[in-house]
């Protein structure tokens, strides 16, 4: 890849960094405010058993669905070292080049679609 594409592809994940960011706070934020709001023992209602069973899985979701993203930067991070070491856009597997058009629909590729089938037939 020439030095153009790799500016291209580091801004793009730069980009999504901080949109993934963001999502990680906000979801953690919510985790952490509907726990805090909805168990104030101040309350003069009483919660029923099941919504605290539904408001404990909606925190579960959200803290999961945090790591997750949280994994996802992850790779994000080391697209961003292969982009600087000039490694990323190459396949992993077979050493060629990545469609441009496959990195920019999986920012983390790392394989390109020749080697993800054959080793998806592999398996059958």
């Amino acid at each position: 890849m020439n030095q153009e594409d790799l500016s291209f592809f580091k801004r793009l994940i730069i980009d999504e960094i901080h949109r993934i960011s963001e999502d990680i706070e906000n979801l953690e934020d919510r985790s952490k405010k509907d726990g805090a709001e909805k168990f104030d023992h101040r309350s003069t209602y009483s919660i029923h058993m099941a919504d605290h069973g539904t408001d404990a899985i909606e925190r579960e979701k959200s803290l999961m669905f945090a790591q997750r993203g949280t994994n996802y930067l992850d790779n994000l991070t080391e697209a961003i070292q292969r982009i600087d070491s000039r490694t990323y856009g190459f396949c992993f597997k077979c050493g060629e080049k990545i469609n441009p058009s496959r990195l920019e629909a999986l920012l983390t590729a790392t394989q390109c679609i020749d080697c993800i089938e054959k080793s998806d037939n592999t398996l059958l």
